[in-house]
């Protein structure tokens, strides 16, 4: 069975419900991420409005880290399957689409140059990016010509020099930035870090002058669960189709892409005449609010604890009695009555949001959530907290204890170099920043057999960690600590039944 190419494509031979209509154009967006969310979310608009004939998107992907996808993404010509499986309004929706706007993929690590020539084309006009919530971070960085950066703001400050120097800072020389990173204020943040950065790397007054005045660093909010490649399932999907693609992109149906800017821009990216969910917005903080706090702030909530009570996938998490009935409590009792909507609107949300998580078809793997989940539980979990605390004089039980499983998920080992955490069902990986997690490995070697709790006050009181200290919550120290306790005599499976039940 051959693997997916252009030739193949072309060959009309593929069973490809979603034929692409669209040739390969020049390169107008530089998007810096090749994980599953851009590839099955921003790669998959631009591929159906280019399919209607109401684009010209072409796409050249640049991997965010050394270690990355261009390689293969090379090797398969820049297309990939995404699959879309789930459940709208009761009803099974299944769709699939072949895309093929990107046509190359970069390792700025060993292709520098390209990068920055890339960067001072003048046909590009859009930069799309998604390095999680930890990528947008103002890292004091040397500037380093002809080498690439490692901080992502200080990637895109240098690149935004080389088009500066080549272009000559024209107005029709600045970019549209659309950075899907869920933090609040993504753009406005990116766009202040590069500017830190020119400061600091004595660039002159020119550039910054332009940076400011002709690039949009628009702020966005994105939503779609996109699990990634469906392992389990695919050599029954490549026989169906005629063709194998380790690039293959599962996701939902669902998705939304609210895009803070003025009309004149939505002009250029007409995502949104392509029949596809793409709001643009003066205001976008009530559709950021309900996502990150009901969705994203379930999902960070529950998917430690789940995972460490020896569950694997999102839909595992939402058929175990106990776990679902923790994460409804959490959601419903704990995180909906302090999303600033009408009553109807956020429970209506939150429903969708418990439908979604169960979608038979989606096969969304707890440990892939679990990425960086210090400065996701931070973003997402922490403001609902505060708020609880602030109106009950308290911290609610089921975040304190979301934040307890969190440090018992992080509760680790150095092995082999990589920091390596053990559950019934075996180790399992721990990824965050290399500060965050020499921070909790020093507390969790610290702490004494039996006195799990001993590691709350202090790692709540880290300010590097949350930005705050957090022991100055009400309740919510005590709480963590009494979690860990019980987690660590009990499992995190009873504890969270002894939670329940009080």
């Amino acid at each position: 069975m051959q693997t997916l190419r252009r030739d193949l494509l072309a060959s009309g031979k593929l069973n490809v419900a979603h034929t692409p209509g669209a040739p390969v154009y020049p390169v107008n967006i530089l998007q810096i991420g090749d994980g599953n969310f851009l590839r099955g979310f921003v790669d998959w608009m631009v591929d159906t409005a280019n399919g209607q004939g109401l684009f010209k998107g072409g796409v050249a992907i640049a991997q965010p880290l050394a270690k990355g996808l261009a390689e293969p993404l090379n090797a398969q010509e820049g297309l990939y399957t995404v699959l879309l499986r789930g459940i709208e309004g009761g009803q099974e929706v299944e769709a699939r689409r072949v895309i093929s706007c990107v046509s190359q993929s970069l390792n700025p690590y060993e292709q520098w140059d390209a990068m920055l020539t890339l960067a001072a084309s003048p046909a590009l006009r859009f930069v799309v990016s998604n390095t999680t919530e930890a990528g947008i971070a103002d890292a004091d960085e040397a500037y380093t010509p002809g080498k690439c950066q490692n901080n992502f703001p200080a990637k895109v400050a240098a690149l935004l020099h080389a088009r500066y120097q080549k272009l000559g800072g024209t107005k029709e020389s600045g970019l549209i930035f659309l950075p899907c990173e869920l933090i609040e204020a993504n753009g406005t943040n990116l766009k202040r870090i590069v500017l830190s950065h020119a400061k600091r790397w004595k660039l002159e007054a020119g550039f910054s002058e332009w940076v400011e005045k002709h690039n949009h660093f628009l702020d966005t909010l994105v939503d779609r669960i996109v699990p990634g490649y469906p392992a389990a399932e695919a050599p029954a999907l490549y026989d169906a189709w005629g063709y194998k693609d380790p690039l293959v992109v599962a996701a939902e149906p669902f998705h939304v892409w609210v895009i803070q800017g003025p009309k004149a821009l939505a002009e250029e990216f007409p995502l949104h005449k392509a029949g596809l969910n793409v709001v643009w917005t003066d205001d976008m903080q009530p559709y950021r609010t309900r996502k990150v706090r009901i969705l994203n702030g379930a999902h960070t909530a529950s998917s430690l604890a789940a995972y460490r009570a020896g569950l694997d996938t999102v839909k595992s998490m939402m058929d175990d009695a106990t776990v679902s009935a923790f994460l409804k409590k959490v959601m419903f009792e704990e995180i909906v009555p302090f999303v600033p909507l009408p009553e109807a609107e956020r429970q209506s949300y939150a429903a969708t949001i418990v439908e979604r998580f169960g979608n038979p078809y989606i096969r969304h793997e707890l440990i892939s959530i679990a990425l960086n989940s210090v400065s996701k539980w931070k973003v997402r979990v922490l403001p609902t907290v505060k708020d609880f605390a602030a109106k009950n004089g308290k911290a609610p039980s089921g975040l304190a204890f979301s934040l307890a499983a969190l440090l018992w998920f992080y509760k680790g080992d150095l092995v082999g170099g990589d920091y390596t955490g053990k559950r019934d069902a075996g180790s399992y990986p721990i990824k965050d920043d290399a500060a965050v997690i020499e921070t909790l490995a020093a507390a969790w070697k610290a702490a004494k057999a039996g006195q799990a709790a001993a590691v709350a006050a202090p790692l709540l009181g880290n300010t590097h960690l949350w930005g705050e200290d957090l022991t100055k919550v009400p309740g919510l120290a005590e709480q963590v600590g009494q979690a860990l306790t019980a987690i660590e005599a009990k499992g995190v499976k009873a504890a969270i039944q002894d939670l329940l039940s009080a």
